[in-house]
């Protein structure tokens, strides 16, 4: 490849909403029918509010949770989408899901989220932050309001939510429990360097609050998701995720399913000596491959072709 070539910046997202890109993820009707290893009281009266819960694993952990008797409240950017969330839980459980349009970037507005919801359950329990986002894209190539806007959603936004809660908490003398979704970052993240940075800063964030807030009762986990097929999927073109299922010795994809599964062990009792924690889904990704969001570059393609 001459250097003039080299140096010109690769675009790999597809074009927003193309009708010939298939669906991703599980529909609605797969997410009903989905089966828990988890009795169906497990998480009765417990209050549960998950971010970025119109879709994805932030859906399917918002549908789990009230499947098993928690009361529910999702926030997001998208009030449709959380309107959608709510619908399918209403009509598949009977429960009424608390719903607020939140951009987790504001922090006044983190806490105005975090009051209400205190204040319509009469406390909150356990919150379980999965909003984010990011491109696929060279780090050489980002721009500074690329940049700014990964670390601002996934950093940032995170953290007003975990410290709102934080404090509430402290004040009115209540435990509480904090699940951070981020991301498998032991071995970098290529052609995704932004949200590289961002999840490996909640990582070491949660673990070190995990020791400053133990003595206010609050336990802070993450759980770093490999390969976990969702809507999100959309972002990433053709030809990247042809070789996803590749990068885990599983040769599988996760579904946001596993995710919720997940999130619902550690809201439940059974997690009780659980802090500090990162939990890896990934199918051994960790142990195997990395995952190339814009398709692998011929440099590292063996026969040259990715």
């Amino acid at each position: 490849m001459s250097a003039s070539k080299m140096n010109v910046p690769r675009i790999f997202r597809p074009e927003p909403g193309d009708p010939g890109r298939p669906a991703r993820g599980l529909s609605d009707e797969a997410l009903a029918e989905q089966r828990s290893v988890f009795r169906e009281d497990l998480l009765e009266g417990h209050t549960i509010l998950i971010s970025g819960a119109g879709s994805g694993m932030g859906k399917a952990a918002a549908f789990l949770a009230a499947r098993l008797g928690a009361n529910v409240a999702i926030c997001g950017r998208d009030s449709a989408k959380l309107d959608s969330t709510a619908t399918l839980i209403q009509q598949h459980t009977g429960r009424t899901v608390f719903c607020q349009s939140t951009n987790i970037r504001d922090a006044d507005a983190v806490e105005a989220l975090i009051g209400r919801v205190s204040d319509h359950f009469g406390g909150l329990d356990t919150l379980v932050n999965n909003a984010g986002g990011q491109f696929p894209q060279d780090a050489i190539d980002f721009t500074r309001k690329g940049w700014l806007a990964v670390i601002d959603t996934n950093l940032n936004g995170t953290w007003w939510m975990m410290q709102e809660a934080a404090r509430r908490w402290r004040e009115d003398g209540r435990a509480g429990h904090i699940i951070n979704i981020v991301a498998n970052v032991e071995r970098g993240m290529p052609q995704a360097a932004h949200t590289c940075a961002a999840r490996a800063g909640v990582i070491y964030l949660s673990k070190t609050v995990a020791t400053e807030w133990a003595p206010f009762n609050i336990r802070v986990n993450c759980i770093g998701p490999g390969v976990i097929e969702t809507e999100g999927f959309r972002m990433y073109p053709e030809e990247a995720l042809a070789r996803f299922h590749q990068a885990n010795p599983m040769k599988l994809r996760g579904n946001a399913w596993d995710v919720a599964e997940a999130i619902a062990y550690l809201a439940s009792p059974a997690a009780r000596f659980i802090n500090g924690d990162l939990m890896i889904i990934d199918g051994g990704q960790a142990q195997w491959g990395v995952v190339w969001p814009a398709g692998m570059p011929d440099y590292f393609a063996e026969d040259g072709t990715g």
